[in-house]
């Protein structure tokens, strides 16, 4: 492996960590189903009467996953929409039970 692809592979995992660090600041709202997940990477807010604090976290997290995404995309070639939908089924493996995803055709599956 060269260089260059070993650096490419590490890029991804702390990327992913982080991606996976910032879901694990939303189990909590997740798995009572105000949090659900996107199908482009992002979260958003479920329930609009969770009032502004849980809004206020989704911004935080969704700010910084884009941050993770238009960084991978710059390196990969790639559009940070690609990346946000790829990072997607990676947040599903490690959401809690509970966690609602809104689908690309606009339905909801519940894990």
């Amino acid at each position: 492996m060269t260089i260059l692809r070993l650096l490419a592979v590490l890029v991804f995992a702390v990327a992913a960590n982080t991606v996976t660090a910032q879901g694990n600041i939303l189990d909590g709202p997740r798995a009572s189903g105000v949090v659900a997940e996107r199908y482009d990477g992002l979260a958003m807010v479920r329930d609009p009467a969770a009032g502004g604090d849980v809004q206020s976290l989704v911004d935080q997290v969704n700010a910084q996953r884009r941050q993770v995404y238009t960084q991978r995309a710059a390196q990969q070639g790639v559009s940070a929409d690609q990346v946000g939908r790829l990072y997607a089924a990676q947040i599903f493996a490690s959401a809690p039970a509970g966690t609602w995803f809104l689908q690309e055709d606009g339905q909801w599956v519940r894990k």
